[in-house]
């Protein structure tokens, strides 16, 4: 009985325990192919959006001012100045400087610090606290991204927004959309906000 439990019954237990192993590692592999597939959702916005269609969470946009701007540079652009410190823009209003994004078009010759370098189709996107830089000679000018370049963060004073029931992230005009790649949290640029 014995040997009969040897020769036959441990052998066929073993084939049995390797096929299970195998095809659970099949069925393992085929599911990560699947969420991947599935994390990307398709565009539901077009490019670019009216602002007539956008919907911000909060009623009033918090406006960051302060009084001086100490150690600033001046940047003139389109007939108006900026004043670039602390990694902010800042335009003048009524005796006080008031944080903006730069518009498209804006070009500077020193990037801001800690920007980050994102490569999308040909293009290598220099991306400093929300916007988007391309350099162009001896400069860089403020741009919008293409829709589907993937960053990793968001500024820190990102706006939510709904578009046609759907929930979307907004800076400096630029939309996005929270993704996942390789299990990583990430945000998608899927459209551009038209300021009317």
């Amino acid at each position: 009985m014995k040997a009969f439990f040897k020769t036959v019954v441990l052998p066929t237990l073993f084939i049995v325990a390797i096929t299970t192993q195998v095809s659970a590692q099949t069925r393992r592999n085929t599911k990560e192919k699947t969420e991947v597939k599935t994390t990307r959702k398709t565009n539901t916005i077009s490019r670019r959006v009216p602002s007539t269609r956008v919907t911000y969470k909060r009623a009033t946009r918090k406006v960051v001012s302060v009084r001086n701007v100490p150690n600033r540079t001046v940047i003139r652009h389109n007939g108006q100045n900026y004043y670039y410190a602390n990694n902010k823009y800042y335009t003048q209003s009524r005796g006080r400087y008031i944080a903006i994004a730069p518009k498209v078009g804006f070009r500077i010759k020193v990037l801001p610090i800690n920007y980050i370098i994102v490569r999308f189709n040909n293009y290598n996107y220099y991306n400093a606290q929300g916007i988007f830089y391309v350099q162009i000679n001896n400069e860089y000018e403020v741009v919008d991204p293409e829709v589907g370049t993937i960053v990793y963060e968001l500024p820190e004073d990102y706006e939510k927004v709904i578009i046609d029931g759907q929930t979307y992230y907004e800076y400096a005009n630029i939309l996005y959309e929270k993704v996942q790649v390789d299990g990583t949290r990430a945000y998608e640029v899927v459209g551009i906000i038209d300021m009317e």
